[in-house]
């Protein structure tokens, strides 16, 4: 896990320790959830531009094909 330190203005801390607090939850947990909502898993915006961008090949219909039965398990 990774550390990371900040400098807010003590105005900012009390007002974020209180939603923390108000949440339930710890100061970390708070501030990590809130930056993740922020850079989340969202793709690159020059990747999320490719969209669309290729078209369906229905030459290959293997593609769509049903999967087929699994294979049993070994014993462990």
């Amino acid at each position: 896990m990774t550390q990371i330190t900040i400098y807010i203005d003590d105005e900012t801390g009390a007002r974020t320790r209180a939603a923390a607090q108000a949440a339930g939850v710890s100061l970390s947990r708070w501030i990590g959830t809130v930056l993740r909502s922020r850079v989340g898993s969202a793709w690159p915006a020059d990747v999320a531009a490719l969209e669309g961008s290729w078209k369906r090949r229905d030459d290959a219909p293997e593609h769509d094909a049903p999967a087929g039965t699994d294979l049993p398990r070994e014993p462990l």
